[in-house]
């Protein structure tokens, strides 16, 4: 990073006012600009977010103060995100069934907006990297309303083209519900890493768990308007987005991440340090985590609502199983952020395996009428993937530096979505192939890779 002063005795940098995260009229008084250099990205701060930076330095209540801040907006935002997720998982498979009129490629919708948020969390990341956590994830959020809204359209005019482009840009939202996640950890101290991840993804329990159980009430208000009645969800979902991109960008003020960044720059002005250097293990290990714990997780849930619709069951039944699901997804995380900070990364890492292993064993013997047993398989995958996301997330927060990290946590989060996608896809095939029971099984069995992964990431580093 880069320091520079500008006054009133210099000429207007208007070539490079392009790239800036706050513009400040250029006035016939003294103005102070903080231009920060990271590679070839070039920052202009004002002097008010150098002074808020500094007061963070200077009093580390002031620091406290605005992660307290941050993490109101981050929670107030996610809890419509979370709402806006549920819709994909809950009756994207039936939706695509139903147009297609076969169950053989139930998996793609999955595999679509999983895919969408690949590609999105990508550019969200380096959005953020680049202007700050608002402009990002406000952008996601409010694209990812738009897809859901194609979806609709799509449904309405039974056209599976648009339904497929719509899901890949409905992936916007999930991806960028995801990220967010990262918002609360800028302005976070080392042992407070994971809580702030997990506040955030309690905060999506909200939306995400009533989410579910409001299929019946949608469908029913979409038949009211004319629209089938698998599209009602994606209404409430493109209206969930649409409000959780608007309070980012409204309230997200000051951004955390350009906030992190001036006090990193500030601190190695007044006081030298060595510049933390990138552990690209550490990256890997987190990574390999998230990303072996999302294939599972998004392989078994993908097929339990057609399983459940070829067990005669209704729409409200899947929506419950659905809900349970989200709910250990999301509501455990604050306990799981204190453990992982407590008790350490590696330890709730192998606790994912060992629980995505219970949760495919019990989905695969649960007799297919049985709602109670895919409840509690389906709440065990939760809350393993719940296990992986949270302490892989905090060891890529620990091995990055500030000026990198939403870049590199942008691109961590495209494995991951990648790794869903090739979940959601391949579960309907193995479904068609076999069933259901052999997928759980398999699911099972694949989630204790993350085991020796672990073990052998501690030896090498001892």
């Amino acid at each position: 990073m880069k320091l520079r002063f500008l006054d009133e005795t210099t000429s207007c940098p208007i070539s490079t006012m392009n790239d800036c995260v706050e513009l400040v009229e250029w006035a016939d008084k003294v103005v102070t600009f903080y231009e920060i250099k990271i590679g070839k990205k070039v920052f202009h701060l004002s002097t008010k977010l150098n002074e808020l930076a500094q007061g963070c330095l200077d009093n580390p209540e002031n620091q406290k103060k605005l992660y307290k801040r941050t993490l109101i907006i981050v929670v107030i935002s996610q809890m419509f995100g979370g709402a806006g997720l549920a819709a994909g998982i809950t009756v994207g498979a039936l939706l695509a069934e139903q147009m297609l009129g076969t169950n053989s490629f139930a998996g793609l919708p999955a595999a679509l907006f999983t895919l969408g948020s690949a590609g999105a969390a990508l550019i969200v990341g380096r959005l953020s990297n680049r202007f700050g956590r608002r402009m990002g994830l406000a952008s996601g959020f409010i694209t990812g309303g738009l897809g859901a809204l194609g979806v609709v359209i799509a449904a309405i005019i039974n056209s599976v083209f648009l339904l497929f482009i719509s899901l890949l840009v409905y992936g916007a939202g999930t991806a960028t519900n995801l990220q967010a996640r990262y918002a609360g950890t800028d302005l976070a101290t080392n042992k407070q890493r994971a809580t702030a991840v997990s506040i955030a993804m309690v905060a999506t329990t909200f939306g995400a768990v009533a989410r579910p159980n409001l299929v019946d009430i949608m469908g029913d208000v979409a038949v009211f308007l004319g629209i089938p009645e698998l599209a009602g969800p994606f209404i409430l979902s493109a209206v969930s987005f649409i409000l959780a991109g608007l309070v980012l960008f409204a309230f997200l003020r000051p951004d955390p991440f350009i906030i992190a960044l001036q006090i990193n720059t500030n601190k190695q002005n007044s006081e030298p340090i060595e510049k933390k250097k990138i552990n690209k293990k550490g990256i890997t290990v987190g990574a390999t985590i998230m990303v072996l714990s999302q294939i599972v997780m998004l392989a078994i849930m993908t097929m339990t609502p057609v399983h459940m619709g070829n067990h005669d069951h209704n729409l409200s039944a899947i929506g419950l199983v659905i809900g349970f699901h989200i709910g250990a997804m999301y509501l455990p995380s604050l306990f799981t952020g204190i453990l992982v900070d407590k008790i350490g990364r590696p330890a709730m890492a192998i606790s994912a395996g060992v629980t995505l292993l219970l949760s495919g064993v019990i989905a695969g013997v649960a007799p297919g009428n049985s709602v109670f047993l895919l409840i509690v398989a389906l709440s065990l995958l939760g809350l393993g993937w719940n296990f992986g996301l949270i302490s892989g997330t905090a060891l890529i927060v620990d091995s990055t530096e500030a000026s990198t990290r939403a870049k590199t946590q942008g691109t961590v989060d495209v494995f991951i979505a990648l790794a869903g996608a090739s979940g959601g896809a391949l579960s309907g095939m193995v479904v068609a192939g076999s069933s259901y029971e052999t997928l759980s099984f398999a699911g099972g069995i694949f989630s204790l890779i993350l085991i020796p992964i672990v073990i052998l990431s501690r030896e090498n580093k001892e």
